[in-house]
């Protein structure tokens, strides 16, 4: 690892845009520095995305993006474990960190004045953290406990675990992000180092800011403290398509539960691996799912759980920017006396809708204001902005594309809603996962918890 007082800054650097009040710079170290201006109150967002995740991984170490996250609070050259989230603490401010199929990042909110203080502490992380095998074994079992929480004692995170491992069989979405309990169980601190000299490099990151700065400021923050860092040689990926399917998958996952629940998930393109000529796809997919579940006048809602009374919850969504091909999935509970098997043909006959009928100029208007006016309100966060750019950075595409996304959405017509119905929602694609309710016995599961995992 890099002691940093030992090296020569290197001040080169490479304006590459300046946009809707976006400036984008590069190191000469490759690392990527993105800056978006929002003026509205004195805060300031640092992000650092790294290009690794669970989907990056192989058997017999899945989970170890997420279980070097944990480690990254466990201290460098220079910090003692934990050390770094008291200095943010100290200076107003709050840190935490994620991990996803696709990425992992940390992320620093603080007073705009304060932004040093991120930069300096993640510089020194990024080349200088030690993983103490001591330490490791005590977040060990932090990380046992929270699969234990999050999915082994949760029947419906539980389900969609073996969902996905059925869904997906060359690809790597085939396993969790947290990874495995018996890998979980097995990491040794070699290991540990190995996977953060292979990743953790300037060249394999983006710093996205985001808040009420300067971009020449930041930039120069960012070649006092990023710039002397080394860049690693990074391998490259092998390529990673999963197998066409041939047929109807199923998977049954029996549990302690109080209701049965239902996952239904038809293979998509995302905006990474749709063909060149086929772009506006994911996009007439974002659409047919907020036609189905975009709030209480959507189909799902209005039709299955009010009229029919056949679903007591249902909801569907889109992997639209995802690094590889993922699903578009349906989720559901039926509704009292009504079984798994009813709200599914429920499902399959909202869908044979969309398929024989283009939407309505109403519904589609409807829901594209719908769509427009989230992404308007999701903005409003200087989070969420930087969020938006980092990850897309992160999956390989560029961060404009997240800018095009209103005007792409109001392109999409009722001819592409019904079309992509035909191509994609057919059983030669579709998995089908059931939650088989077993009793209690005092046993009271946890509730449902989302895909990313949080430190």
């Amino acid at each position: 690892m890099l002691n940093i007082k030992n090296v020569a800054w290197v001040v080169f650097f490479l304006p590459m845009v300046a946009l809707a009040n976006v400036s984008e710079f590069q190191l000469e170290n490759g690392l990527k520095l993105i800056v978006k201006e929002d003026h509205r109150a004195p805060v300031v967002v640092s992000q650092v995305w790294y290009k690794v995740g669970s989907s990056y991984e192989h058997n017999g170490i899945t989970g170890i993006s997420h279980m070097l996250e944990h480690m990254m609070f466990k201290g460098t050259k220079h910090l003692e474990p934990n050390e770094f989230s008291h200095i943010i603490a100290e200076n107003g401010g709050e840190q935490n960190a994620f991990t996803g199929q696709d990425y992992t990042a940390y992320f620093q909110k603080l007073h705009k004045d304060r932004l040093e203080v991120s930069f300096k502490h993640e510089a020194d992380r990024m080349r200088n953290l030690i993983i103490d095998p001591e330490e490791l074994l005590k977040e060990r079992e932090v990380v046992t406990e929270e699969r234990r929480m999050r999915t082994d004692d949760n029947p419906q995170s539980l389900l969609r675990e073996q969902f996905s491992a059925a869904a997906f069989v060359s690809s790597p979405y085939h396993w969790p992000v947290i990874g495995w309990m018996n890998d979980i169980k097995h990491y040794q601190a070699e290991d540990l180092r190995a996977w953060y000299k292979k990743w953790y490099a300037p060249n394999n990151a983006t710093l996205v800011v985001v808040g009420d700065v300067s971009p020449k400021a930041v930039l120069a923050l960012a070649k006092k403290y990023f710039g002397p860092l080394k860049a690693e040689k990074i391998a490259a990926l092998k390529p990673q398509v999963e197998i066409t399917q041939k047929g109807l998958r199923q998977v049954e996952v029996k549990a302690p539960a109080e209701l049965p629940y239902l996952m239904m998930g038809w293979k998509v393109p995302s905006v990474t691996t749709v063909d060149k000529d086929q772009e506006w796809e994911p996009y007439a997919l974002e659409v047919l799912a907020n036609v189905l579940d975009g709030g209480n006048s959507a189909r799902f809602a209005k039709q299955l759980v009010r009229e029919q009374q056949v679903a007591a919850s249902v909801g569907a969504g889109n992997s639209l920017f995802s690094r590889l091909s993922d699903l578009f999935i349906v989720v559901g509970t039926p509704a009292n006396e009504k079984s798994v098997d009813d709200l599914k043909k429920a499902i399959i006959e909202q869908i044979s809708q969309l398929k024989n009928q283009p939407v309505s100029h109403e519904e589609l208007a409807r829901v594209k204001a719908q769509v427009v006016a989230n992404a308007v309100y999701e903005k409003d966060s200087v989070f969420y902005q930087a969020m938006q750019i980092g990850m897309l950075e992160t999956i390989g595409v560029d961060w404009q594309v997240g800018e095009q996304y209103v005007d792409n959405i109001n392109a999409v017509t009722a001819e592409q809603v019904q079309a992509v119905a035909n191509k994609y929602f057919n059983n030669d694609l579709l998995t089908v996962g059931e939650l088989v309710p077993l009793p209690l016995d005092g046993h009271r599961p946890v509730s449902s918890a989302g895909g990313q995992y949080v430190h």
